[in-house]
């Protein structure tokens, strides 16, 4: 049996520390957890609200830790030979060049992802208070957007 049968064979405790524990996972936005446990067939206001409390702590360790994280961070860029912003950052700093802060924050979801746009925007300059503020917005808009969107989208299929 492997990890995801596992998963879905739990009980309900066990599913949504599962998915909390994803949330809090460096890459993993709402946008995989909340259709991942509407999936499960847990309730979707529990879903959304552990995958936002989840993806909301990375936000918060990031915000509060980001001098440490920025160094490791160039010193493990230096050590691959990463001299220039990625394609991910390229198009994160056009954003956030363009828009500021609030674009990039309702934009990241569905482009880079939460977490990235973070580190980037506090990169870029933009100010912590700044960044968790607008990404906690923006993961609340987009929690309710992909759970309602689950719970819609895999009814009409008959997956739930």
């Amino acid at each position: 049996m492997n990890l995801l049968e596992w998963a879905q064979n739990a009980n309900s405790v066990w599913q949504y520390l599962i998915l909390f524990l994803l949330a809090v996972a460096p890459w993993m936005d709402v946008s995989i957890i909340v259709p991942l446990g509407v999936l499960w067939g847990l309730s979707p206001i529990g879903v959304g609200v552990t995958a936002f409390i989840g993806n909301l702590l990375l936000i918060l360790l990031l915000g509060l830790f980001f001098k440490q994280f920025s160094a490791w961070r160039t010193k493990r860029r230096m050590k691959k030979g990463i001299t220039g912003l990625t394609k991910k950052e390229t198009k994160s700093k056009k954003i956030w060049e363009k828009y500021g802060i609030p674009g990039l924050a309702l934009l990241a979801p569905i482009l880079v992802g939460t977490d990235i746009a973070a580190v980037l925007a506090l990169t870029f300059g933009s100010s912590r208070r700044h960044v968790i503020g607008w990404m906690t917005t923006s993961l609340a808009v987009w929690t309710i957007v992909f759970t309602v969107c689950s719970i819609y989208g895999f009814s009409f299929f008959n997956l739930i």
